[in-house]
């Protein structure tokens, strides 16, 4: 039995599901410079219109769009392994025994694995007063 369950007095339907967000900033990348490791903060996530405010000064609205199909994020790291022949060439062979050190057997290879299935991108554009005063017009 589940110890959280209802033997417990809760019901399963209490239970919060997970849900993983995309946050796309492909729109205002080229506009604007994002530091490495500056302090955001993510508010209003549960509105349609969420709020990103980057370090102190740049501010971004979001807008949810739905994903079509099944999207999955995928986290990629390198993973020692034995060589194939076949699937490297020659040069990318001495590459990578130079880069692993002493035994020529040894590589390293990327390997991806899910890690979640989205259901909304949250796109980003840069806030302007412009955008609060839209969207106080729809209220």
């Amino acid at each position: 039995m589940d110890p959280g369950g209802e033997q417990n007095g809760y019901a399963d339907e209490d239970k919060e599901e997970e849900e993983f967000v995309l946050l796309d900033l492909d729109e205002v990348c080229g506009q604007i410079d994002i530091p490495a490791n500056c302090p955001y903060v993510l508010s209003d996530l549960n509105t349609s219109n969420p709020i990103l405010i980057i370090g102190d000064k740049l501010k971004l609205i979001g807008e949810y769009q739905e994903t079509v199909g099944t999207c999955y994020a995928f986290s990629e790291q390198e993973v020692a392994g034995h060589m194939h022949g076949e699937t490297q060439t020659p040069e990318e062979n001495v590459s990578m025994r130079k880069h692993n050190g002493a035994d020529p057997s040894q590589t390293l290879q990327k390997q991806i694995r899910p890690i979640a299935q989205l259901h909304k991108i949250l796109k980003f554009r840069l806030f302007s007063e412009d955008n609060d005063k839209c969207e106080g017009g729809k209220k």
